[in-house]
Formats: C-alpha cells, structure tokens, sequence
C-alpha cells in the first residue's frame, strides 16, 4: 500500500479498527464517542486514536488516519482521566494507523425529530481533503448500546459493500407478497 503522503488535516474524534475497517466515530462532545470506543477496544477492536485524528491522503486518494504522537495510546474519559490503552489492554490492542473506510456520526437523541428506521435513506458522505467517505448517524439515548449499535454499522457497511441491503430485501418480499395477493401474511 503507498502510504506517501499528499494532502494532510486534522479531525476531532476517534479512530479505531474494526472488521478489517478503519472506523472515524465523530460527534458533538460529550456524547459518548470516547466510552463506547473503549468498549469496542475491550471487546477486542484495535485503538488508533481518541480526539483527535491526524489523516492525510495518499497518492491514490485514500485517508489515512493515526494518532498525534504526544497523545499515541492515550484516552480521555470523563471520571477516570487520561488512560493508556496500551498498559491496560497490551500491544495488541492498538494499530498505529488505519485506512477510513466508514464514518460513525454519534447524534444526541431528539424526541421531536424524526430518524430513518428502514434504512432506506443514507446520510450524506463525510467529505475530507476532497474524499468521500460512507458515514452512518446513530441517534445516542440512554438505554441504547451505542458499542453494539457501531459494530452492527459496520457489519452493515460490509454487506453493503458486497451489494447486500436488508431494507431492499423487505422492500422485495413485500413487493411479491402485494402482487400475489397474498399480503403481508405470506
């Protein structure tokens, strides 16, 4: 892979591998984008960076993120302060760079506005130096597992990737059953 660098910027948020995907989770502060990162490097994701993410692209036009070096391996949790992810995890738990293949956007919850329940509709991309990137909004309330919800993103982005949508799928079904006559109970 040529990783020489072109074009160079910084963004707030975090950076993790996940699934073989390079996974920015941005967000308002405050909701949540450092806890549910250190969930997912508990359950076994690889920490590139947390706040903020130093990305350049390369010469064939992929964004590649890592962490500034003064704040490599380090997170800031509200409560517990500033951790080494390396100490408390191992080696293994960290990657230092990775390719942004998928955009996370935490939303903070809001009762009167409405969200895409089907998955029919996709947020617009995140666009940095130039590229577009898929991003995915997740709406954070409490109660919701935020860490899960993530994963499934990306395993959702993957299929996608392969061609596969579960909201077309049901679209489909739906469609024969009406046309059968059958309705829904088929």
């Amino acid at each position: 892979m040529n990783t020489q660098r072109t074009t160079q910027a910084v963004i707030s948020g975090g950076l993790l591998q996940m699934f073989g995907l390079g996974v920015l989770i941005i967000g308002d502060s405050g909701v949540g984008k450092s806890e549910s990162a250190l969930e997912l490097i508990a359950r076994g994701h690889r920490f590139v960076s947390d706040d903020v993410v130093h990305v350049w692209k390369t010469a064939g036009g992929r964004i590649i993120g890592k962490a500034p070096k003064l704040s490599r391996f380090f997170m800031e949790i509200r409560g517990l302060g500033i951790i080494n992810i390396k100490e408390i995890f191992g080696p293994r738990s960290i990657c230092s760079q990775a390719p942004i293949d998928l955009v996370i956007r935490l939303k903070k919850w809001h009762r009167k506005q409405e969200y895409d329940r089907l998955g029919l509709r996709f947020p617009e991309d995140f666009t940095v130096l130039g590229e577009r990137i898929p991003q995915l909004n997740i709406p954070v309330a409490p109660g919701r597992n935020i860490a899960t919800l993530i994963e499934v993103a990306c395993k959702v982005h993957i299929l996608k990737k392969r061609g596969y949508q579960a909201s077309l799928e049901i679209v489909k079904k739906l469609e024969r059953a009406l046309s059968s006559g059958k309705g829904a109970e088929a």
